[in-house]
């Protein structure tokens, strides 16, 4: 007798419904029972606020979460950025599979670089995290730009360079590369320019918590650095959450000599959105090897952020 096919909630969007079939044949794989999409319609999907006013994070969550809780999907796949940084009691987060690219992306008219852009280019972004860090490159460097608030889907975004509208809009490189668009890139972002947000380039595969056998199955596609590295990143974003209202970067990532993954660098930044204040610190530790380690590394380096400034950036919410 065949086993019943096990149901994956997903947002309807492409790039959600590119990744959530990735994640499906890695389960198929794994647990060799047939998976089926199920499109779930989420507030972040339906609202035409910008994505500051409607709360950033959960927006695009709750509903895939209020289906696992109901039964009526067996597990869910979100954009581990997406995800609030508490987790619910009753859902698991059974596997972090091994990153993406976390870097962020320029898409420019004339296949033009950030440095080559022209005086007062025009750069599309709806995150204020991505505005402080391009806008304090620029004032660092001669450069004037204006950054733009826009919303909407990769075809969207990307439609207003190809319009004339904008010089350039701002996206991550895992999701054009997720739905085979990174052909369009016209330059990769050094994360020593643009820190990308906590948990960019990963998926977050959830499902209720009571469920050992699901737990036990979808944690074979777990990746150890990559967990490590982003519960890192969002604990130092709890923490500074905590403790100030601008906008922040992270990303941890290991250091390795040869083929020996020696120890993990977390880097953090929070500023405002004009770029004329930043707060940037890192630290480096040995590989954290459980949770409460990895919650450690960030939350130290959050505790120094604040006492740096970083909390003198509230109010950086309200756009």
């Amino acid at each position: 007798m065949s086993e019943k096919a096990l149901r994956l909630g997903t947002r309807r969007s492409k790039l959600a419904m590119a990744q959530s079939g990735l994640v499906a044949d890695a389960v198929s794989r794994v647990t060799g029972r047939p998976v089926e999409l199920v499109e779930i319609t989420t507030y972040g999907d339906v609202s035409r606020e910008h994505l500051a006013q409607i709360g950033g994070t959960g927006v695009f969550v709750a509903a895939l979460r209020e289906a696992l809780v109901r039964g009526e999907v067996d597990f869910a796949v979100h954009s581990l950025k997406d995800l609030p940084t508490t987790q619910p009691d009753e859902l698991a987060l059974a596997a972090v599979p091994r990153r993406e690219d976390p870097r962020d992306v320029l898409v420019a008219r004339d296949g033009l670089r950030f440095t080559d852009l022209p005086d007062g280019a025009r750069v599309g972004t709806g995150s204020p995290r991505r505005m402080a860090q391009l806008n304090a490159y620029a004032r660092g460097h001669g450069m004037r730009i204006e950054t733009v608030p826009i919303r909407g889907n990769v075809d969207t975004r990307i439609g207003f360079v190809r319009n004339g509208e904008l010089d350039a809009v701002v996206l991550a490189a895992a999701g054009l590369n997720r739905i085979g668009r990174s052909d369009e890139v016209s330059d990769f972002l050094s994360v020593d320019t643009v820190l990308p947000a906590p948990g960019q380039g990963a998926l977050a595969i959830e499902c209720a918590a009571d469920n050992a056998d699901l737990v036990a199955a979808l944690a074979e596609l777990d990746d150890p650095f990559t967990r490590a590295a982003v519960t890192a990143e969002r604990a130092l974003l709890g923490a500074l959450e905590a403790g100030c209202s601008a906008p922040v970067g992270a990303l941890a990532d290991v250091l390795a000599d040869g083929q020996i993954v020696k120890e993990m660098r977390l880097r953090g930044v929070v500023g405002t959105t004009d770029g004329s204040t930043l707060v940037q610190l890192s630290t480096t530790g040995p590989v954290p090897e459980t949770y409460d380690q990895a919650m450690a590394l960030g939350r130290e380096l959050a505790a120094e952020m604040l006492a740096k400034g970083a909390a003198g950036l509230m109010g950086e919410r309200e756009l």
